[in-house]
């Protein structure tokens, strides 16, 4: 097409690969992409009030959707500031692009202002960082950009100067090949009867699943019945697997519950489902262990393995079922089961107890209500800190619901710029951005954005005026807590300021009714609610080894509180368990 621009011959491509939106904020050197976007059809670009955010806003968005997604910063300190939230997609394999636009190409290597070197400071967090020199570039090198960020799932960064950006394009003879996303990998027969030989030699079975086992939840729970094997899961694979599932023992890891940890540890084989679960002082190093994943540079970085597969988690179970025998003896799930009943039924007063008169609020609380209420096609975005205990204990899966967080690179302020990339493809669509004060002052101008937009993102607050993870980390290592609190602040007042509907609540009693007014609000609405910093509790048990300040098993909890729905769903699994 004579005429077209390198920023507009890049646009074009991007649309034609699904790309609906661009994140960022506008500046000198991206503004012959900006101005690209104004003229195209089928694409918008989305003004956050920081590029950190556009990346994480990007990144939801790719979660959400499958599709393709792309943030944008200007030269220097604009693209440095993309880092973060590019860090955090290409961790959670989100297919993110970012446009890193550069300084005038002439002055690449000069110390010119603003200059720094994308190419080079992004490729930690990205399959693939090139950056386009001369217009005949363009077509194969964003091609490729393309292809790796949706073919690995993850990051691929462009980096162009604005003069380059604003030259003519060449004809593009290239051809964009459509490409999927979820290949589905069949491990060697070979790898299956090795599996199979280990399954049937082996008398207590655990499994335990992380996130790459979406799209399995029968085949996993099929496998789970052939072999009496309790299952466990990780953060990220709890949306996935816990709902509808007789044989649930709870959660493994930081934030732990449950007998997950007992089941991994008295097994004879652990299986490991679509999990690179990092932490690996919970997993048992004198239990044979088998891991499935579709990636085999994950096979055996966390833990000592007897066998690893390559494979897609359903079909390599698929294949896998009909060549095992099934299991009789219940003895190890059923002891599981009851050991995670018991477990749940002995923290679960710790928030049942006058919390209707408890002030300030008990955040378990607030959450445990917030499942009720919340709609069944819910998307939650969860700060880090403790609003990943809370979500991990409180919100319940069902196959439709999505939870959303930095759970592999735990970045503080996620939730907000998150709820925005979530909510922009279905407005229609429950969004929860379930903030902690301190990650929401952090980028609180991403509010701006919400109301700018018109989103109707609902924002609760757990509002402590504290950094309460923070404090409980140093409380746990001998430390006593600094540096950790803010003075109390009135965040709906502030949203109100901001154009929003917001309603504070100070009294427990006024919890439920707060969250379903703003939960059926038609717009941008908050809740900001006082809750308890104190909501914090030691068990007496916890050893020196345990520095981090979390718990390896619910016998081991560093963090007290209840598991809402979770407590029904284990008592209902007891009714499984055949009477003598």
């Amino acid at each position: 097409m004579a005429g077209r621009t390198v920023a507009q011959h890049l646009v074009d491509l991007l649309v034609r690969a699904g790309v609906r939106r661009i994140y960022g904020v506008v500046g000198d050197s991206l503004n012959p992409v900006t101005d690209a976007v104004r003229r195209t059809d089928g694409i918008d670009w989305v003004q956050t009030r920081h590029e950190e955010a556009a990346a994480f806003a990007a990144g939801a968005e790719a979660q959400i959707t499958g599709r393709l997604t792309v943030c944008a910063g200007s030269c220097g300190p604009g693209n440095l500031h993309l880092i973060n939230g590019l860090f955090d997609a290409h961790r959670s394999m989100a297919p993110v692009v970012a446009i890193a636009a550069h300084i005038p190409a002439e002055d690449i290597g000069t110390d010119y202002f603003q200059e720094t070197h994308p190419e080079r400071l992004f490729v930690e967090c990205s399959h693939y960082s090139e950056m386009i020199s001369t217009p005949a570039q363009l077509p194969r090198v964003a091609h490729a950009a393309i292809h790796h960020a949706l073919g690995l799932g993850g990051v691929s960064v462009l980096t162009v100067p604005g003069d380059v950006a604003g030259q003519d394009s060449p004809e593009d003879r290239t051809t964009m090949v459509p490409i999927s996303r979820s290949p589905t990998i069949r491990p060697t027969d070979t790898d299956i009867d090795a599996f199979a030989r280990l399954v049937d030699d082996s008398h207590r079975v655990t499994l335990f699943c992380g996130a790459g086992a979406a799209g399995a939840h029968d085949e996993v729970m099929s496998f789970a019945g052939r072999v009496l094997a309790p299952v466990g899961h990780a953060l990220r694979g709890k949306e996935w697997i816990q709902y509808d599932n007789p044989y649930d023992v709870g959660m493994s890891g930081l934030l732990g519950y449950g007998a997950a940890y007992e089941a991994m540890h008295e097994c004879d084989l652990l299986v490991l489902l679509g999990t690179d679960f990092p932490y690996h002082p919970f997993l048992p190093d004198d239990v044979r262990t088998v891991q499935v994943d579709v990636r085999p540079e994950h096979l055996g970085r966390r833990s000592r393995l007897d066998l690893g597969i390559c494979g897609d988690v359903a079909e390599t179970l698929r294949c896998l079922i009909p060549k095992v025998e099934a299991k009789t003896d219940r003895t190890f799930l059923d002891r599981m089961l009851r050991k995670h009943a018991d477990a749940l039924e002995g923290v679960v007063a710790a928030y049942t107890t006058g919390v209707e008169r408890h002030r300030p609020i008990h955040p378990e609380y607030v959450a445990s209500v917030l499942d009720e209420v919340a709609a069944d096609d819910a998307v939650f975005t969860v700060d880090t800190g403790m609003c990943n205990v809370w979500a991990a204990r409180y919100i319940s899966p069902n196959g439709r619901r999505r939870v959303i967080g930095s759970f592999t690179h735990g970045s503080m302020a996620n939730a907000l710029p998150q709820a925005i990339g979530a909510q922009l493809p279905d407005r229609s669509r429950q969004v929860v951005a379930m903030s902690g004060d301190g990650g929401f002052a952090m980028l609180l101008g991403e509010f701006l954005t919400v109301v700018q937009y018109g989103l109707p993102v609902k924002v609760v607050l757990f509002d402590n005026s504290s950094l309460g993870m923070v404090d409980l980390e140093m409380m746990v290592a001998g430390l006593p807590p600094y540096g950790t609190t803010y003075p109390e602040t009135d965040y709906a007042a502030l949203a109100r300021a901001a154009g929003a509907h917001a309603r504070r609540v100070t009294d427990p009693r006024e919890v439920t009714d707060g969250l379903r007014e703003i939960l059926a609000h038609d717009g941008p609405a908050l809740l900001d609610v006082v809750t308890d910093p104190n909501a914090l509790s030691l068990p007496p048990h916890v050893t020196g080894q345990q520095l981090t300040g979390f718990a390896l098993a619910t016998s081991k909890m560093v963090l007290q509180g209840g598991v809402g729905r979770m407590l029904r769903l284990a008592r209902a699994n007891l009714r499984n368990i055949p009477r003598p």
